[in-house]
């Protein structure tokens, strides 16, 4: 990556890949409430590269989420196309992962058993899923608590679970909506380090949906920057980091400081949630 903060308008396809994990064509969401219509997205176009991470941010109600369920296919947009993997989405899509912002473990099943809930309902053979399980309780930091109920897990290793579950069926493309705001800031920082080394290690083409600026560089090769609804792509930064990424030692870059001030600036707000 470069060592200068770029930024522009992407509607292709990002470092000439020649296949986007994800592509959003002229995309707008419409639809009705009781008292008028609303334009959720208006003309949103946006290409994800194979094994890219990007980042959303923008005001609330700017259709960060809404983009999310174009995506997997919960929604259909009003007009315009939305692609995985070059296939047309025109419907709930199977192959992806999907992390939201709260757990939502079952209660009644250890960690092991709630990531394994994932293969069960994709009938996925069990020897495969169970060292796979094994292979993603390793990588996240999770041995000895694989018997333990969610009561008895913090709200970062209750994240972890979700990760594991959203990444059993190893899915070419995970989207995570605001998967770290309900944690604690210390906790959130270590779940940023242990996603960041976790999508290098899978090669998973991310697309997170965040409301801290920092946790969006730290994070992605390019933050999207969403306008006021209706949402549209008011530019898209690519935040010049190293690959590798510490921590601390990434936020004192210069590119991390100029990225993240930036984004303040098309945001009009000196924090926007860090």
């Amino acid at each position: 990556m470069p060592n200068d903060t770029t930024v522009h308008q992407s509607l292709g396809t990002p470092r000439g890949a020649a296949l986007p994990a994800v592509g959003i064509d002229a995309v707008d969401v419409r639809f009705r409430t009781r008292k008028r219509d609303v334009t959720a997205l208006s003309g949103v176009s946006l290409d994800v590269a194979m094994g890219e991470f990007v980042a959303l941010v923008g005001p609330s109600g700017c259709g960060k989420s809404t983009l999310l369920k174009l995506v997997a296919g919960l929604l259909a947009p009003s007009t315009g196309e939305v692609r995985l993997q070059g296939e047309a989405v025109r419907g709930p899509r199977h192959d992806i992962g999907y992390v939201f912002q709260r757990a939502a473990l079952l209660e009644w099943r250890s960690a092991r058993r709630n990531i394994l809930l994932q293969a069960e309902m994709r009938k996925m053979p069990t020897a495969q899923a169970r060292a796979r399980a094994d292979q993603l309780i390793g990588m996240t930091g999770l041995q000895g608590f694989e018997d333990a109920y969610p009561h008895e897990l913090s709200g970062g290793m209750q994240q972890r679970v979700a990760l594991c579950r959203a990444l059993l069926h190893e899915p070419p493309v995970l989207l995570m909506d605001e998967p770290f705001g309900a944690l604690d800031a210390l906790t959130r920082e270590q779940m940023n380090v242990e996603l960041h080394r976790i999508w290098r290690d899978t090669g998973t083409t991310v697309l997170l949906v965040t409301h801290s600026i920092a946790e969006a560089v730290y994070l992605a090769d390019r933050v999207v920057v969403m306008s006021p609804r209706p949402g549209t792509i008011r530019e898209i930064i690519d935040v010049g980091l190293p690959a590798e990424r510490d921590y601390a030692e990434t936020m004192a870059r210069p590119e991390f400081a100029e990225a993240t001030a930036h984004i303040r600036g098309l945001l009009g707000t000196a924090a926007a949630g860090d």
